[in-house]
């Protein structure tokens, strides 16, 4: 038997329940916003044991709806169907936004060609909130320079920790 995860328990009150490191690799990220995310059936209590995965998932916006695709929730326990309905785990869920947040990220996805990611699933109160992101696009070349960059810095503290320790 698998292993299970436990959530991280941060000290500002957010129970965090998953992030998506690849979208911190892959985007610069420029603005983020907090969203709820309507849920059905069991996927709250899948989302405690922190059951979820970020395959590639992103946010669209539709009909001046938000919807975020890819994130998906395993089906909890031994649950078949919540009231005769087939439990799909990486379905289109929708987010809840107010509709002038929802204007703002269309502009930005259409006329400034961002994208939007969600970043981080968390509990904040008891509800489930996503955190969406605005960014843009790294280059490969892009991607070796930031972590050309983490990798000088982190040879700096140890050089100024051994320092210190002489």
């Amino acid at each position: 038997m698998a292993k299970q995860k436990k959530p991280v328990r941060p000290s500002d009150g957010h129970s965090v329940i998953a992030t998506n490191r690849t979208a911190r690799r892959d985007y610069d990220i420029l603005d983020t916003y907090e969203a709820g995310m309507v849920l059905r059936g069991t996927e709250v209590k899948s989302l405690r044991e922190a059951q979820v995965q970020f395959a590639d998932a992103n946010v669209w916006i539709d009909g001046g709806e938000a919807w975020v695709m890819g994130i998906h929730i395993q089906p909890w326990g031994t649950s078949r169907s919540y009231h005769d309905q087939p439990l799909e785990p990486a379905r289109r869920r929708k987010l809840l936004l107010h509709a002038h947040e929802i204007d703002e990220l269309q502009r930005r996805s259409q006329v400034d060609r961002l994208a939007l990611v969600p970043i981080a699933l968390y509990f904040k109160d008891g509800r489930v909130k996503v955190e969406v992101a605005v960014g843009r696009g790294r280059r490969k070349a892009d991607k070796r320079q930031v972590l050309a960059a983490r990798d000088a810095e982190r040879e700096m503290d140890r050089a100024t920790k051994a320092a210190r320790q002489r």
